[in-house]
């Protein structure tokens, strides 16, 4: 009786997932394998060669992403789990706090940051950081180029998805058995092996969740990139966006680009699976 009951409440999030997922993923199947006219065609997928470009840099600046991220999300989450729990209540609150505003509304501040004539370009100018540069080099700058540019992509897409990476980590590295690392201590270990065989291993199901939350959307993002790209910086995602509402309008190689996109996802996403699999049972040996 008490399965029963079970499933019925688990009939609403079926249905939801049927129609809000696997409805969409369907169609956009069917239209990436056939044609305006509506017969089975590849061509799509022929055509998806001369956007090759398109997806290069899309990978590129998601995975350069994704490692800064971790690069800054490792230590912030180490530093969290030591301290108490007062303080931890704080800082994550103020990890979250940006994500309690609106996705554009941030990503339009970053580019009145970055704009030529922005916050940033204002303060150097402000304490004569041109002008000490100018007299040193010999040169004309007036301003510093940053907006429009792939580091503002990147630094659009580390600053809206860091929180993704530092949550998951701390969830592991804050209910880390504390009695191993002092085990190891009385072994001998230094803090580097510590860090290395204990710590690392164990937090790594917190770091491939954490990748795959700021790698996934970085590499589909298309909001960031034409906000702080200015439309230079061609992703996949704006790729996509195009073939649906744009100009050029043409939904079946948009769904191939999505399909394929989606493909190259997954496989990267099960590869990393694997490869914490083999890590925990190695530490577990």
């Amino acid at each position: 009786m008490k399965q029963n009951k079970l499933s019925l409440f688990a009939v609403p999030y079926v249905v939801w997932m049927a129609v809000f997922v696997v409805v969409p993923i369907l169609m956009v199947v069917v239209y990436a394998f056939t044609a305006a006219g509506g017969g089975f065609t590849l061509d799509n997928f022929t055509r998806i060669g001369s956007y090759m470009v398109v997806f290069v840099r899309s990978f590129k600046l998601a995975i350069i992403a994704t490692l800064i991220c971790l690069l800054i999300g490792y230590p912030i989450s180490c530093f969290l789990a030591r301290e108490g729990p007062r303080f931890q209540r704080v800082a994550l609150m103020l990890i979250m706090l940006p994500m309690w505003m609106n996705f554009l509304l941030r990503t339009y501040a970053w580019m009145s940051i970055l704009e030529n004539t922005g916050l940033l370009n204002r303060l150097f100018e402000a304490i004569g950081l041109f002008q000490l540069i100018n007299g040193i080099f010999g040169t004309d700058i007036e301003y510093f180029k940053m907006i429009n540019t792939q580091g503002a992509v990147v630094l659009g897409m580390v600053y809206n998805f860091l929180p993704f990476m530092v949550l998951p980590i701390y969830s592991v590295i804050v209910k880390l058995d504390h009695r191993l690392i002092e085990a190891a201590r009385d072994l001998g270990a230094d803090s580097a092996t510590v860090f290395r065989r204990v710590t690392l291993p164990l937090s790594l199901p917190g770091v491939l969740s954490g990748v795959t939350m700021v790698f996934v959307p970085a590499v589909s993002t298309f909001a960031i990139s034409q906000l702080l790209g200015g439309g230079k910086q061609l992703l996949l995602g704006n790729l996509i966006e195009m073939q649906f509402k744009g100009t050029a309008y043409n939904p079946w190689l948009g769904s191939a680009v999505a399909l394929v996109m989606m493909v190259i996802v997954v496989i990267c996403m099960t590869v990393m699976n694997r490869f914490g699999e083999g890590e925990e049972q190695a530490v577990m040996l």
